[in-house]
C-alpha cells in the first residue's frame, strides 16, 4: 500500500519554543505550516525552563544590549559568534515586549514592569551590584512562554501533528530539503510531509547522559537526522552541567535559587565559592560553578555519608520570598526530597543541562554545511532553531537566562526567512520515489526478527559510559578509552531486536529510533571533546588545563562520514560594535 502524502508550505519538526515562535510567525502570514511534535505541544521541553529569559529592560537596575552582549561573549569563553551574538541581545528587548503582549504572565514589580532577577555572569551596574536581566514568571517561564506560544498558535491555525516522529529528513537530488518521513504512534503508519521548507527545533540532547534535568523526550533526534542527512554537527564537546540538580536524582534547582540570594556551602559550612569566583560568587558562569563544586568534594569537602554533593542554602531567604518567588523549587524539594527549602538545605550535584553545540546555522537559522569551494554554504529549505541548532550564541559555555531567548530570537528569525524562502520559490519540488527509501530502510530495519540485545540494555550502557568518559573533567586516556567502548556499542546497535512489533502505540519503535539517534550524538560529542587539546568554557581537559586561543579559537565539525573532524573559525566582527577581544576569563 502506498505511504500516505501531505503538502504544507512549512514543516517544523519540534514543538518547543522555538517551533512554535515560528509557526506563529508564518501562520500568521498565512502561509499553511505544519507542527510534527512527538509529544502534546505544551508537554515539549520548554515547559521545563524555571529561572526566566534575559533582556536588558533596565527594570530593576540600570542596563543596556552592550553589557549583556559583553557578557555573553565572555561567558562563552570568546568562541561565540559576536555577529549572532549581537543580534540576539539586542533583539531581546523587543522579543520580551512582543511575548508580553501575546500574554505570557511576567511577575510584576510594584510599578508595574516586568520583574527581573539576577542570574550567573551577568555584568554589575554602576553602582556595583549584580545587573538584574532575567524577566521571569516566578520559576515557571518556560511553562508560562510555551503555554501561551501554543494558545496563539491555535489561534492562527497552524496545523498540529501531535504524537508523530519524525524518522528522517527527505532531501531531493540536488540537496534540498523537501520535507520528511514521520511515523503516527497511534496507528503505527508512516506519513510523508512534503514541504516548501523545513525547520528543526527539536531540542537537547541531554538523555546521552545517565543524570540529566533533561526529558525523556530529549535524544538528540534533529541532530541525528542532519548528521544522517550529511550535515556535520558543531562544538559538540561543549554540553553544559548545570551546577545545581537534585544530588542523586538530576532535577533542575533553577539558578534563579541563588539569583534570589542563595548560595552553596560544602561540609564546613562554608561559601566555597568565594575561593573560585571571589566577585561574582555564587552567580559565577555555571561551568565555573561547576568544576568549583566538583573540587569541593574530590577534596573531600562533600557533604552527606558519602560525601558526595554540596548543600544549596536557601533557608536565610524567607518563607514568604522561597514560597512565593520559587514555587516549583519549593514543590520539587517537597515531593522528591521531602523537605521545605525555606526551612533546609537542599543537596545539589551537577547535572547533564544543555548542548552549546549543534547543527551549524546562520543568525536566520539557515542550516550551513562545508562547501565544496569556500568556508560554507547554505543547504537550501533547511532551517534549524533552539538547542538542536548552533548559530554559535553560547561558544563554549551558555549563561542562564539565554535559553529561551536564544529558542524565540530564532525561532522568530527563521520564521522571518522561511517566508523569504518561500515566495521565492512558491512551488513544492517533485519528490521521487528514491529520495523517500533512505528514511524507509531506517524504519523498516526495526522490523527485523529474532534474539538479540534489547534496546533499554543498551541504552542504558550509552548513557552511563558518556557518564563516565565525558563528564565535568576531562582527559585524552578517558575519551579514548570512551570513543573505544562506543565505536563497539555502536556496532551491537545492529544486533539489537524489538520484541513487540505491534503497530499501535507501539512505544518501543520509539525508543529503538532514539537509541540510533543517541549512540551517532553520543559518537559526535565524544569525538568532538577528543579532539580539542584545550580547557575552555564547559569544556575543561585536565592533561590540557589552559585555553589555547592561538591554536583552538576556532569551531570543532564533527560528520558521521568516518567519524571525520574539521574546524572552522569563530566569526569575531559583530555588525555595529567593536569586537570584544579573547582576555582572562574571571568572576
Amino acid at each position: 500500500m502506498p505511504i500516505p502524502h501531505r503538502k504544507f508550505d512549512a514543516l517544523i519538526i519540534g514543538a518547543g519554543g522555538a517551533g512554535l515562535n515560528a509557526a506563529l510567525r508564518l501562520a500568521s502570514a498565512d502561509l499553511r505550516v505544519a507542527v510534527v511534535s512527538k509529544v502534546f505541544p505544551t508537554r515539549s521541553h520548554t515547559v521545563a525552563a524555571q529561572g526566566g529569559v534575559n533582556a536588558a529592560l533596565a527594570n530593576v537596575l540600570p542596563d543596556n544590549w552592550h553589557w549583556h552582549m559583553f557578557d555573553t561573549v565572555k561567558g562563552s569563553d570568546y568562541l561565540g559568534d559576536q555577529d549572532a551574538i549581537e543580534y540576539m541581545c539586542r533583539e531581546a528587548i523587543p522579543t520580551v515586549y512582543e511575548l508580553e503582549h501575546a500574554g505570557v504572565p511576567f511577575s510584576r514589580l510594584d510599578n508595574g514592569k516586568i520583574y527581573q532577577r539576577a542570574f550567573g555572569g551577568q555584568s554589575q551596574d554602576f553602582g556595583g551590584d549584580q545587573a538584574a536581566r532575567t524577566c521571569a514568571a516566578a520559576d515557571r517561564t518556560g511553562h508560562a512562554i510555551l503555554h501561551t506560544l501554543y494558545q496563539q498558535n491555535v489561534r492562527a491555525r497552524t496545523h498540529f501533528f501531535d504524537e508523530y516522529f519524525a524518522v528522517d529528513l527527505i532531501r531531493d537530488e540536488e540537496g534540498v530539503a523537501i520535507g520528511a518521513l514521520t511515523l503516527d504512534i497511534e496507528t503505527g503508519e508512516p506519513l510523508v510531509i512534503e514541504a516548501k521548507s523545513t525547520l528543526l527545533a527539536t531540542g537537547g540532547n541531554g538523555q546521552v547522559f545517565r543524570t540529566t534535568t533533561n526529558a525523556f523526550i530529549n535524544t538528540g533526534d534533529g541532530m541525528a537526522m542532519a548528521l544522517r542527512a550529511g550535515v556535520p554537527l558543531q562544538d559538540m564537546e561543549f554540553y553544559q552541567f548545570h551546577p545545581t540538580g537534585v544530588a542523586g536524582k538530576g532535577m533542575l534547582i533553577t539558578e534563579g535559587a541563588r539569583g534570589e540570594g542563595g548560595f552553596l556551602v560544602n561540609a564546613d559550612g562554608e561559601r566555597f565559592m568565594e575561593r573560585y569566583a571571589p566577585r561574582a560568587l555564587d552567580l559565577a558562569s555555571r561551568d565555573v560553578v561547576s568544576r568549583s563544586m566538583v573540587t569541593e568534594i574530590r577534596e573531600g569537602r562533600g557533604c552527606g555519608p558519602n560525601k558526595d554533593h554540596v548543600l544549596l542554602k536557601l533557608d536565610h531567604l524567607g518563607a514568604d520570598v522561597v514560597h512565593h518567588r520559587l514555587p516549583g523549587i519549593s514543590d520539587i524539594c517537597r515531593v522528591f526530597l521531602g523537605i521545605d527549602p525555606a526551612k533546609d538545605a537542599i543537596p545539589v550535584f551537577p547535572t547533564a543541562h544543555y548542548a552549546m553545540g549543534g547543527i551549524p546555522t546562520d543568525r536566520n537559522a539557515r542550516v550551513v554545511a562545508p562547501a565544496r569551494h569556500g568556508p560554507e554554504e547554505v543547504v537550501p529549505g533547511l532551517y534549524a532553531a533552539g538547542e538542536c541548532a548552533c548559530v554559535s550564541v553560547h561558544g563554549a559555555n551558555r549563561l542562564g537566562g539565554n535559553s529561551l531567548l536564544d529558542i524565540l530570537v530564532f525561532g522568530r528569525a527563521a520564521g522571518t526567512d522561511i517566508l523569504r524562502y518561500v515566495a521565492e520559490n512558491p512551488n513544492h519540488r517533485p519528490m521521487r520515489d528514491a529520495d523517500i527509501e533512505p528514511a524507509l530502510a531506517r524504519l523498516q530495519r526495526w522490523e527485523r526478527t529474532g534474539d538479540g540485545d534489547s534496546v533499554h540494555a543498551v541504552k542504558a550502557e550509552l548513557r552511563k559510559l558518556m557518564e563516565d568518559h565525558c563528564g565535568v573533567f576531562r582527559d585524552h586516556e578517558t575519551m579514548a578509552a570512551g570513543v573505544e567502548k562506543l565505536n563497539a556499542l555502536r556496532a551491537r546497535v545492529e544486533d539489537v531486536r524489538l520484541q513487540d512489533h505491534s503497530k499501535v502505540f507501539n512505544t518501543a519503535r520509539i525508543e529503538a529510533l532514539e537509541l540510533d539517534n543517541l549512540v551517532d550524538v553520543g559518537m559526535a560529542t565524544l569525538m568532538s571533546a577528543l579532539h580539542r587539546e584545550e580547557s575552555r568554557g564547559a569544556h575543561s581537559r585536565v592533561d590540557f588545563p589552559e585555553r589555547d586561543d592561538e591554536r583552538w579559537m576556532r569551531h570543532s565539525l564533527y560528520a558521521r562520514d568516518g567519524d571525520r573532524m574539521d574546524f572552522k573559525p569563530v566569526r569575531t566582527k559583530p555588525l555595529t560594535v567593536e569586537s570584544f577581544p579573547p582576555k582572562a576569563r574571571v568572576y
